[in-house]
């Protein structure tokens, strides 16, 4: 589905993975992620899909028909009872296409999605370094639930978790 601001929100395709993975490559930095994974991922080939994330748990946003980000989501543990959330478990926009709605618009798709999938929740995780991407959590209706304090040493200091989450709308009452 396009919408009036020209950003497209699909499941991805394996031909993507070529643009997805350089979004991936140039979009992570210590602020935001971990330099031992940043590292890993200059040193491999241009891979993005695997086993554990395939190109069905990601949407990606086009703007001109130009792949320009990605949201994965997946569930956050194999048990059954907790088969109502889902964890976004990565969000990334090229730099160029940045400040123009697209992350917005990847989590408005990660919510139909969710309810399309009967999720009652969306969590994430994010470092308390990466103010610019709390702020956009929090400005579509993610609440902090939890704080993981000192979680991380990145460059020489400690880093909090923070634990985020939206709780979606559910048609029905269930029992707890």
């Amino acid at each position: 589905m396009t919408t009036p601001d020209g950003i497209t929100v699909r499941q991805a395709r394996a031909r993507d993975e070529p643009a997805l993975a350089a979004i991936e490559a140039t979009s992570w930095s210590p602020m935001s992620g971990f330099p031992s994974v940043i590292e890993r991922d200059r040193q491999r080939s241009r891979v993005f899909f695997s086993d554990e994330n395939p190109p069905g748990i990601h949407l990606v946003a086009e703007m001109a028909g130009t792949v320009v980000g990605y949201i994965r989501l997946k569930p956050p543990s194999p048990l059954p009872e907790n088969a109502h959330v889902l964890l976004i478990a990565g969000i990334a926009v090229q730099r160029a296409a940045r400040r123009h709605g697209v992350a917005g618009r990847l989590i408005a798709a990660a919510q139909e999605y969710a309810a399309a999938h009967r999720a009652e929740k969306l969590s994430l995780r994010v470092l308390g370094t990466n103010q610019p991407a709390i702020a956009l959590y929090e400005s579509v209706g993610f609440e902090r639930e939890g704080v993981l304090r000192r979680e991380f040493r990145i460059d020489g200091g400690y880093v909090d978790d923070v634990l985020m989450a939206m709780h979606l709308p559910t048609s029905t009452l269930r029992e707890s």
